[in-house]
């Protein structure tokens, strides 16, 4: 609503709208709504156009500006559209709600008819509301799941379950599950169970359960956690064995971290059924830990999570994931990269109880090395509850009061992150915390579990205080957990577990996902069938919004641009817009948009306009009105509705189209008005003609009139209608004007109630209806009050007359004034009138004269004096003059307190070679002061400077040292202000190196680290790898002033490390690495020598490498050797030896001497004894063996290498067919797998083949063979195709023969079938098995045979481009396209709509291309809408189809015109479809055909025609058809302006003012000046004017910047150049300056005149050019300039030059110096010790005064022994090095004023 009117108040504004209620019959409704409104508004409910009353079951309660509608046993015939209208004085609103009255459900009879039962919970009338919730489950692997939940509402909502956010049809086959919806008999409400059959582990999650009906939508989760059982064989014959982490057949990545930090392994795993995940570690199974998080991200990844990686985390973590189809592997190797700088002692994990206490402490390398401690992310402070402990290198955390939140990983880290970690685990009813936080998104489920000791026990879950409800709850043995399935931003806050007196919190954060707001409504169409009625029909948005939404209904008049709500609808349909709805007669327009949580939709138009008209009500009638001859009549009455209505007088209607009127010619005029509600008729001066008229008005629905009465007027003043003030000054001419109704009528004046009387000084006048009170020359005592009377009404003027207000000349500043006790202290002040009054005032008080006070005035000058001042008379005093004031600031210090700073003592803390000042200051600026330090006086020197400033004194040490340490005074008199100074050194700062320093060096090199320190006498300390260094010879420290040195004169690897040089508060690093040098074997030469020697016997090997001192290795045939009685190694300079002492046959081989770089070979050779058999050692008994079993015989020689031939029955025996010969040093074995009855008989083994060696012989005796059997059977396989498949069997005896058989037919070697025989074991191996291998494998043994079944599954078909969902238009083509991972057979993956296969279409076509399957959809229609999906036998892909209806679409659009003024326009557009009704409108007013408005369709074109147009209709122009609107802008230009008369030439002096004016041919343009071609905006000296069709352009003050070409410019039309030319002014002296003498401290005051009043002069004295300023003022009184010059000084004298232009004046400034006195003197007598130095000081009256210093009447001299300084008006004579000889008086004169000083010498 808007108001109608400024000063009526506000209109009734709605903060709460009613809102739909839906009520059983018989039931109680309720409608509520707030309303505002000044004056408060009056509410009424209306149904049906009708006003309610208040009846039995109807009531209307409020409450403030709360109101409401109370329906108790409500009928279905109470339904419909109920309205609330509020109504005031400025205005009405409305606003709507439904109430819908719902029969009551049948209830079923019941056995006993007296007891009627009650409904059940959840089946009355709204939302959904679970009665039974899903409960969350822990079950094993295989195991059969059902989830059950129960909702009620009405009508019955309808139940659907979800798994993590996903549709179960998306996640599983249906073979997996099934959902089974309850019976009636089972209980009220609605059901659905799911039941999930041979739970798998990825069958693990969250479970929801929605409800839906048309009032809202619920929710219910639960937690399925699917368990391996414990070496359990899987439940299904069809999966895979037990899990078994494989070798892996390539080598794994590689993943580096440092210590401290976090690793991170993600595994993406594709397969059907979903595959199971396993991680393993070292090949470990690894399961989740305070530090080893898994779980599975958003993109469906598996991840496992390692945080703060130690040393022992390092190793091979493998991810393994199988399905019934197989396995596979994923791998990486992770290493842990340590810091050089490690923790002398890591912290240990550690055990506390609840309420206890837990302690954790490590060991840092080095005490100064500072450390922080965390518990995971947090940084932790020293507090009651964690206490931090440092004692050396010992760092200890002590929790306090331990709670289960405080279980966790706590970390302590030192300098560069380094961190040791450990874990803190609480004991007490809770096993397993919860998170700190966790982060969910918006909509997403959160899932928080619990785990405690004892199982069963109730625990409490809160939300930020707040008991949780059950059902979101489940409790199962230890575990609790909590489902908030949907989470919303309301949800975030603090989550709490409680048991007993311990609690378990986490932070819910919910991560915020931005919604879309709903979609405009469609289909918007008005229908006005009744009169004064509009009907507005809709439908939904499409698609349909997720979120409840409302629509709200707008109307806007047309011709104004504001929309005002009208309703809130809740359900599309349509609404009946009365006339009573609007508060003016007027043609509307209405709008609508759907609104929800998320935001409003763009606004939809309903085409076209509705004239309505409210229904009006008298509320407050027209009443009679009497006037007076002459006066204005006014007629008013409200209405009840803004609404238009005609006035009538004496029976002739009035035109209200016309703001004014008359009734005919030269007879009464009037005017009409209307104001929101409120009607007005005016009729001006009324006379006695139209006495008795009667005045009319006639709205619909309202008719009212009155009399109009007109009586002879009293005479009255029309001015002044108040009482006047009025002020003048004396002098001034005062005419006091009194104007009354009627002319030459009588009135009276009189002044304070005395009547006045006529003088030359009071003149009184009449002048028709005008009387006037004149006084020529007011004076003081005119004031008062004047009265003009007449007919018993008067006028009053009060006259005030004042004299001319008063100004202060001197001072202009504040003044401050300082003074001393019993000083005589004049504050003066000068005004520019000698007779002008002024008040004192102190403190704000007005001062009096008495006999401490005394007021002092002479001419324009007034003093206050303050004869002996005390410090009572300190204050702020005021020079009130008129309505200025002059300040002045007054101090008196009591002269029993010299030292006014410092008040007490002051303690200074400085750092060495920093600048101290130490600041004194007095009451009195000419006092002295001694200063002393520790009780001697200080001498002043470079390093000890005494400043003097006004009433401060300084002592400055520019550069302190330690030694200046002390306490300082500032003595006067008996008083003295203490400083107590302290200098330390600064801190030590290394100034280099500033960054860690890097050195390699070779060994035996000279390695010199340099630390350079700020201060030359700071202590260091210097550390390597943790621990302080020595100094030795091989480790040197030196100092050289601020350098410190750390040397190793000759560097050796095992000095390399990170060395730290310490200075206490900085710390510099340095890492070397000493790198040896090359090592050689110089000798001998080659490198493999070949040595003989004899056995036994002494052997030497020998070699000499460079340099000398190189270490070298022994290897004997590949094995490190160690010294010991048999092999001795030696080191003699640079030769090394190994050597045999006793050298045996077993001591040969070859000998390695290996340096770090070179090495060399030596193979020793020596010569053998005759070779023996050592055991047996006699000849061994017959063996008897059995057929089938192994046989071994063996011997042992006295060599290890001898040859041995074996022979059978003297047939030499070679290896193979199942023998075996080995040789295991000494030992010599012949091995028979199987003996058979061939291998009976006599072996002999001989060393060698020369006749006669030494041999031994066995005999072997075998029994009879044994009976073919099979040992082990064959095992089913199933491979992938392309994969080998291995059968193997065991056999006995091991030489068995066996037959393998495939489908039947028997097996013979072939490129792809390979067997084999591994003693008693049978190989068949199938190579690169394919689909037609799969059959039956059979082997025979003997009479015996197994059999197994081979299983070759097809390669998984995988999509690698997985369908994406699509949008279009109906009648578009749509391609669905999809890549999969290898080139499939004809018919390998199939197209599904909806789980069916796609039906015979002409429309539908499928293609392959390789790897890409594609289905195109031709023309698709609204019925093609769904879920599409592409299928393999291992993986399925789907996708969303959504169709929208064909859309009307512009292809040519509409463009914008612009035409001159009366020209036509010409719109033009196409359409997408033909034979398309639209609408056009020009400013949201439709178009019909007319003479200037032509309207064609043809096709798909449609055009617009408009002629004769003009500067009104320019806007926008659109044309609307169904839901499309297209617009564009239609721009009428008026006919260009011209310029009619042109500037001229100007030429003006300067100073003037310059105007340049132009016509042009309209009034109403713009124009743009420009000077020199840039453009001019207006400033204060500019000033731009336009006067009907005039434009003119004015410079005022015109300068030489202002000449120039001038041009103006109005659209394209241009005048100009023109010039404007500035003469130079004249300026000549009219009265010259006049010399002035003055003396020392006046004022001297110089005036010229010149004769241009805006001239700028300049004053100049000595050649100096004057400034205004503290002693100088300048000021200029029109033509006169004046500068004033004060408290004049001896150097001002000179020459006074002022300047104004061309023009000078000169004059001569002399001023008479004061003689010089001494203020201060020396004192009469002074004493000095011999050696020191003394110093004489005087103070004279000024500044820049000359001194003289005499001894015994001699004139002294500057030199080495005397020294004078002068420091403004302070002299002073230091005498140096005082001797006795100096001992006299010294005298100083200045001017005629002397003072003498003995000086007397102490000392020697």
């Amino acid at each position: 609503m808007k108001a109608s009117s400024g000063d009526q108040g506000s209109p009734p504004c709605f903060l709460r709208f009613p809102r739909p209620v839906r009520v059983v019959s018989g039931a109680e409704a309720e409608l509520k709504c707030v309303v505002l409104g000044e004056p408060p508004p009056v509410v009424v409910w209306e149904k049906g156009g009708q006003q309610l009353a208040a009846s039995e079951r109807l009531s209307f309660p409020a409450d403030g500006a709360e109101h409401g509608l109370l329906l108790s046993g409500a009928l279905p015939t109470d339904a419909g559209v109920y309205v609330c209208r509020a109504r005031n004085a400025a205005g009405e609103a409305y606003a709507a709600a439904a109430i819908t009255v719902l029969e009551p459900p049948a209830s079923e009879p019941e056995p006993q008819p007296a007891e009627r039962p009650l409904p059940p919970p959840g089946s009355g009338e709204g939302a959904p509301v679970f009665l039974t919730g899903p409960r969350s489950q822990w079950v094993l692997r295989g195991a059969e799941v059902v989830l059950m939940c129960r909702a009620g509402g009405l009508p019955e909502p309808t139940l659907y379950w979800e798994k993590d956010g996903m549709a179960l049809d998306e996640v599983w086959d249906s073979s997996h599950f099934a959902l089974e919806p309850g019976r009636a008999e089972d209980g009220p409400g609605a059901s659905l169970a799911l039941r999930i059959f041979a739970a798998r582990l990825p069958d693990s999650g969250v479970y929801v359960c929605h409800a839906r009906n048309a009032h809202g939508h619920a929710q219910a989760g639960a937690l399925l956690q699917v368990q391996q059982p414990p070496e359990s064989p899987p439940a299904d014959p069809d999966e895979a064995p037990a899990p078994v982490v494989e070798p892996l057949k390539c080598a794994p990545k590689t993943f580096w971290v440092n210590e401290g930090k976090h690793a991170k392994f993600r595994c993406y795993v594709m397969g059907k059924p979903e595959p199971e995940i396993e991680w393993h570690w070292e090949g470990l199974p690894l399961l989740p830990d305070r530090r080893r998080l898994m779980y599975r991200d958003r993109d469906g990844g598996f991840v496992l999570k390692v945080l703060y990686c130690q040393a022992k985390d390092r190793g091979l973590y493998v991810c393994a994931a199988r399905n019934s189809a197989g396995q596979t592997l994923s791998a990486v190797q992770l290493h842990v990269k340590e810091p050089r700088l490690r923790f002398t002692r890591p912290l240990q994990d550690v055990e506390g109880r609840e309420h206890g206490i837990a302690v954790l402490e490590c060991k840092v390398p080095n005490s100064r090395i500072p450390t922080a401690w965390f518990r995971e992310d947090q940084r932790l402070l020293p507090c009651r509850k964690y206490e931090q402990i440092e004692e050396g290198t010992v760092r200890r955390l002590i929790i306090h009061r331990l709670k289960a939140d405080d279980d966790g990983v706590y970390l302590c880290e030192m300098r560069g992150r380094v961190r040791t970690v450990a874990n803190v685990t609480v004991k007490g009813p809770i096993l397993k915390r919860l998170p700190r936080k966790l982060d969910v998104l918006e909509g997403e489920n959160a899932v928080l579990l619990v785990e405690t000791l004892e199982a069963g026990v109730q625990g409490r879950w809160s939300h930020d205080g707040e008991e949780l409800p059950a059902i979101c709850q489940t409790t199962s043995g230890h575990m609790h957990a909590l489902v908030l399935p949907g989470v919303t931003r309301e949800d975030a806050g603090e989550v709490t577990f409680s048991l007993g007196n311990s609690r378990t919190t986490a932070l819910l954060r919910v991560k915020c996902v931005k919604h879309s707001p709903p979609g405009p409504p469609v289909s918007a169409e008005m229908f006005k069938g009744q009169k004064n009625t509009v009907l507005l029909t809709w439908k939904p948005p499409e698609p349909a919004p997720e979120t409840p939404f409302i629509y709200r209904l707008e109307r806007q008049e047309v011709g104004s641009e504001d929309w005002i709500q009208c309703f809130s609808i809740e359900k599309a349909g349509a609404v009946e817009v009365p006339g009573d709805c609007v508060p003016s007669e007027g043609d509307y327009r209405f709008r609508i948009c759907a609104v929800s949580g998320h935001g409003r939709s763009p606004h939809v138009v309903f085409h076209g306009s509705a004239h309505l008209v409210p229904t009006a009500r008298l509320v407050a009638g027209l009443e009679d009105v009497q006037v007076y001859n002459g006066e204005d009549a006014v007629f008013s009455l409200d209405l009840s509705t803004i609404i238009q209505g005609t006035w009538f007088l004496n029976g002739e209607e009035l035109k209200s189209n016309e703001p004014e009127g008359q009734v005919e010619p030269g007879a009464l005029r009037y005017h009409v008005e209307q104001k929101g509600l409120q009607h007005r008729l005016i009729l001006h001066a009324v006379r006695h003609q139209d006495s008795g008229a009667l005045v009319g008005f006639s709205c619909p629905g309202v008719q009212d009139s009155a009399a109009l009465t007109i009586q002879e007027s009293p005479v009255h003043i029309l001015s002044p209608q108040n009482k006047v003030s009025l002020t003048f000054t004396t002098s001034d001419r005062v005419v006091l004007t009194c104007e009354l109704s009627r002319v030459d009528f009588p009135a009276t004046w009189y002044k304070d109630g005395q009547k006045v009387e006529e003088s030359e000084l009071l003149v009184v006048k009449m002048d028709g209806r005008k009387h006037r009170l004149i006084l020529p020359e007011a004076k003081v005592q005119d004031s008062g009050e004047f009265e003009c009377r007449t007919e018993g009404v008067s006028a009053f003027f009060d006259v005030t007359v004042q004299d001319p207000p008063v100004h202060i000349v001197d001072p202009r500043e504040h003044v401050f004034v300082h003074a001393i006790t019993s000083e005589c202290v004049m504050l003066a002040c000068e005004v520019d009138r000698e007779d002008a009054p002024v008040r004192w005032y102190k403190d704000g008080q007005e001062v009096e004269e008495n006999d401490f006070v005394v007021l002092e005035s002479e001419g324009p000058h007034r003093r206050l004096v303050l004869p002996a001042t005390q410090p009572s008379d300190g204050g702020e005093f005021q020079c009130v003059a008129g309505d200025e004031r002059a300040y002045f600031t007054v101090t008196i210090t009591d002269v029993s307190s010299w030292i006014v700073y410092p008040s007490g003592k002051v303690y200074v803390a400085a750092v060495r070679l920093e600048r101290v000042v130490l600041t004194c200051e007095l009451c009195r600026p000419w006092a002295e002061v001694r200063w002393t330090k520790d009780g001697e006086e200080v001498v002043e020197s470079p390093a000890l400077l005494l400043q003097k400033e006004d009433t401060i004194r300084r002592l400055v040490l520019p550069a302190v040292q330690l030694e200046d340490s002390g306490e300082y005074l500032c003595e006067i008199d008996d008083e003295s202000a203490s400083f107590t100074v302290t200098v330390t050194e600064p801190p030590v700062r290394i100034l280099y190196p500033r960054d860690e320093v890097a050195l390699i060096a070779v060994t035996l090199e000279c390695v010199v680290l340099m630390c350079e320190l700020s201060r030359e006498d700071a202590a260091v300390r210097w550390y390597k790898d943790g621990l302080e260094v020595e100094e030795s010879e091989s480790l040197v420290l030196e100092r050289d002033g601020p350098r410190c040195r750390l040397v190793l004169p000759a560097a050796q690897p095992e000095d390399g490390g990170e060395f730290v040089c310490d200075a206490g508060d900085d710390s510099a690093f340095f890492t070397v690495t000493v790198t040896a040098p090359p090592e050689r074997i110089v000798h001998p030469a080659a490198r493999s020598l070949d040595l003989h020697f004899g056995a036994p016997g002494r052997v030497e090997l020998r070699c000499e490498v460079a340099p000398a001192g190189s270490q070298v290795r022994w290897y004997k045939d590949g094995l490190e050797v160690e010294a010991s009685d048999a092999l001795q190694l030696g080191a003699e300079g640079p030769t090394r030896t190994l050597t045999l002492p006793h050298a045996q046959p077993e001591d040969a081989g070859e000998y390695v001497c290996e340096t770090r770089d070179e090495a060399i070979t030596f193979n020793v050779i020596l010569a053998e004894p005759p070779v023996q058999f050592l055991a047996p050692e006699t000849a061994p008994s017959p063996l008897c063996v059995a057929p089938g079993e192994p046989v071994v015989l063996s011997c042992e020689l006295s060599r290890a290498g001898a040859p041995v031939i074996w022979s059978h029955n003297g047939k030499p025996m070679q290896e193979g067919e199942g023998l075996e010969l080995h040789a295991e040093g000494p030992r010599r074995v012949l091995c028979i797998q199987a003996a058979g009855p061939a291998h009976a008989g006599h072996y002999t083994c001989q060393s060698g083949a020369a006749p006669g060696a030494p041999s031994l012989s066995f005999t072997v005796q075998v029994a009879e063979p044994l009976p073919v059997k099979l040992v082990s059977e064959l095992t089913p396989l199933t491979v992938h195709e392309g994969d080998d498949a291995t059968f193997r069997c065991e056999v006995s005896p091991p030489d068995a023969d066996v037959t393998w058989l495939r489908n039947g037919a028997v097996v013979t070697p072939e490129p792809r079938v390979e067997m084999a025989q591994n003693g008693s074991s049978r190989i068949l191996t199938l190579r690169g098995c394919q689909l037609e291998d799969a059959g039956t494998v059979t082997v025979h043994a003997g009479s015996t045979a197994t059999s197994a079944r081979l299983h070759v599954r097809e390669t998984e078909l995988l999509f690698l481009r997985r369908l994406q969902d699509v949008r279009a238009e109906e009648g578009q083509d749509v391609c669905l396209e999809v890549e999969t991972g290898r080139v499939g057979a004809v018919g390998a993956v199939r197209w599904v709509r909806g789980g069916q296969p796609l039906p015979h279409d002409s429309r539908l076509s499928m293609a392959q291309d390789g790897h890409i399957h594609r289905l195109f959809i031709h023309g698709v229609v609204l019925a093609d809408q769904g879920t599409y999906g592409c299928e393999s036998h291992h993986d399925r892909t789907l996708a969303r189809l959504s169709v929208r209806p064909r859309q009307l679409r512009v292809l040519r659009p509409l463009e914008d015109v612009t035409i001159s003024e009366g020209g036509s326009a010409t719109f033009q557009l196409e359409l997408s479809q033909e034979g398309v009704t639209g609408e056009w409108a020009r400013g949201g007013v439709r178009l019909h055909p007319g003479p200037k408005c032509q309207i064609h369709s043809e096709g798909q074109s449609h055009r617009l025609v408009l002629s004769g147009l003009g500067l009104a209709d320019s806007g926008c122009v659109s044309f609307t058809a169904d839901s499309l609107r297209c617009a564009a802008r239609l721009v009428v230009r008026e006919v260009p302006v011209t310029i009619v008369r042109e500037p001229q030439d100007l030429e003006v002096t300067e100073g003037d003012t310059a105007t340049f004016e132009c016509e042009l041919s309209q009034a109403l343009a713009d124009v743009t000046w420009e000077k020199d071609g840039r453009a001019l905006t207006p400033s204060p000296r500019l000033r731009l004017q336009a006067l009907g069709t005039r434009r003119l352009l004015q410079l005022r003050r015109c300068g030489h910047s202002d000449a120039g070409t001038y041009s103006c410019a109005v659209g394209t039309a241009r005048a100009g150049p023109v010039r404007l030319t500035v003469r130079d002014r004249t300026v000549a002296v009219l009265s010259e300056l006049r010399s002035v003498s003055a003396r020392e401290g006046g004022s001297a005051t110089f005036e010229c005149t010149v004769s241009e009043a805006e001239t700028t002069g300049r004053w100049e004295l000595g050649g100096r050019p004057l400034r205004p300023g503290a002693r100088v003022r300048i000021r200029q009184e029109g033509k006169k300039h004046i500068l004033v010059l004060s408290e004049l000084r001896a150097e001002d004298a000179g020459e006074v030059r002022f300047q104004a232009g061309p023009a000078q004046s000169l004059a001569l400034l002399e001023v008479e110096a004061l003689p010089l006195q001494m203020c201060r003197r020396p004192p009469r007598e002074k004493t000095i010790l011999v050696g020191r130095r003394a110093v004489l000081e005087v103070t004279v009256s000024r500044s820049g005064g000359h001194v003289c210093w005499l001894r015994e009447g001699a004139e002294l001299c500057p030199g080495d022994k005397y020294e004078m300084r002068s420091h403004g008006p302070t002299h002073s004579l230091v005498i140096h090095d005082v001797r006795p000889e100096d001992q006299g008086t010294y005298c100083c004169q200045a001017g005629q004023d002397s003072a003498h000083t003995r000086l007397l010498v102490e000392g020697e």
